[in-house]
């Protein structure tokens, strides 16, 4: 009988007080990213709660009203600017890019001040209504935990690395009450591998930032969904168009993103200025449809109870891919999961509500193509398909369309890799190593 060939796992020759060190490191950055992540998320939602009331004061007040929302949304984004363009530039944007570059060894660790740079900037960017998500804030800060507990317990440096990606895993985990969705995008995403080591670790930051994170939050899932019926074979058609809408989507998406960073990068204009102009311009917006502002949360659960109108699914797709790249080019704290499960879940509803007028009655609902367009879009976005579909899944606690889920990926995906468009977070990672090197020579 032949032996089995292959490498054998350095982590079981490890010493067994080196591991438990290790793993105990993994579990305490876990939990303290998992409190972090709350309050972040407590003080978020009550910052969009603010804006809410005060675009409904300023309903009723005309002129006036349009010019504080104006004033008080600019001020708050040129605020968050000049936060990290002053203090830390390495906390802009979403910040899973500048933790990608990290764990891959192609940039130093950041500073200590990034944490409190991204928190407060991601309240002051977000809470004025930009289109950008709190898991990517979320990600890095849990990142830069790791690596403060990483060098209190002076731990190698491939372990620092390690623990980084266990960070990240937990904050994703608890900004959108998704443990396993938190880890796997950790293994898929940024480490790309699963050996047993990196697996313990993001699984064991993944479980215990979420398990700190009820604490504060509860257990309930992010989205409703209603009842959804079995697929069909006979849905096929549709399920496949979702995923071809999805997968042609998501690539203009990507480079919209990219193409409005390079505006903005080769802007002569000031930061703050550009900040300010964009916040402005987000009141302007906010105050003629409050509802379309901000991180889209709300956007996402009417589609996925199949709220809506094919003429209001459409305009919201277009605003939305326009106020996303604009707000990600503010160079302020903000992620990129929330605008993309917004814009996923409208194009699978787009679908679903035409469906609906071709084939009444053997169309899908149009709130499970929704949800199956979350994942697809997503997919041919960050060409992370098993996150993709374990996210949707994890967020709304329906299983019932994980068949058709996994076809309607696969195409977004072939279509993604056929026309060549490198993944976001690829790209971004790229530019955040670049701007890391440039950082460093002006410091």
């Amino acid at each position: 009988m032949s032996k089995r060939r292959g490498r054998r796992d350095p982590w079981l020759d490890e010493e067994p007080g080196r591991l438990l060190k290790f793993i105990g490191a993994a579990a305490s950055i876990g939990f303290a990213t998992g409190i972090m992540a709350a309050t972040f998320r407590i003080l978020l939602d009550e910052a969009s709660r603010l804006r809410d009331l005060l675009l409904e004061w300023a309903q009723g007040n005309a002129v006036l009203g349009l010019v504080v929302v104006v004033a008080v949304c600019s001020a708050s984004v040129a605020a968050a600017a000049a936060l990290v363009h002053r203090i830390e530039p390495h906390a802009e944007g979403s910040g899973i890019p500048r933790v990608e570059a990290v764990v891959e060894g192609r940039t130093e660790p950041g500073r200590r001040r990034i944490l409190p740079v991204k928190y407060v900037g991601g309240l002051l960017a977000m809470g004025s209504g930009l289109a950008l998500g709190r898991e990517g804030p979320s990600v890095q800060m849990g990142g830069n935990i790791a690596v403060t507990v990483s060098r209190l317990l002076r731990l190698p440096r491939h372990d620092l690395r390690v623990l980084v990606a266990a960070g990240a895993a937990a904050g994703l985990a608890t900004a959108f009450n998704a443990p396993i969705a938190g880890g796997v995008f950790v293994l898929e995403e940024l480490l790309r591998r699963f050996d047993s080591r990196t697996t313990l670790a993001t699984l064991i930051a993944s479980g215990t930032g979420f398990t700190g994170a009820q604490l504060l939050l509860g257990t309930e899932t992010e989205f409703r969904t209603t009842a959804i019926a079995d697929p069909t074979l006979g849905q096929v058609p549709f399920i496949l168009a979702v995923g071809v809408v999805a997968g042609l989507f998501g690539v203009a998406y990507n480079r919209a993103v990219m193409f409005g960073l390079r505006l903005a990068d080769a802007s002569a204009w000031p930061v703050e200025v550009r900040a300010a102009l964009i916040g402005a311009l987000i009141g302007v917006v906010g105050w003629l449809s409050p509802t379309i502002v901000g991180g889209g949360n709300n956007l996402t659960q009417q589609a996925l109870l199949g709220q809506g109108t094919l003429l209001a699914a459409c305009g919201i797709l277009l605003v939305r891919v326009v106020l996303g790249v604009v707000s990600y080019a503010a160079a302020t704290p903000g992620g990129l999961f929330a605008p993309m499960l917004v814009l996923g879940s409208q194009a699978g509803l787009a679908v679903g509500l035409i469906g609906a007028q071709l084939a009444p009655g053997s169309a899908p609902e149009p709130e499970a193509l929704a949800l199956i367009g979350m994942a697809a879009f997503f997919t041919a976005s960050v060409r992370a398909p098993i996150t993709g579909i374990v996210l949707a899944t994890e967020l709304t606690g329906s299983t019932a369309v994980l068949p058709p889920m996994l076809g309607a990926c696969a195409v977004a995906m072939l279509i993604a890799n056929v026309v060549k468009s490198e993944p976001i977070y690829d790209a971004l990672t790229a530019r955040a190593t670049k701007a890391a090197r440039f950082n460093a020579k002006e410091t």
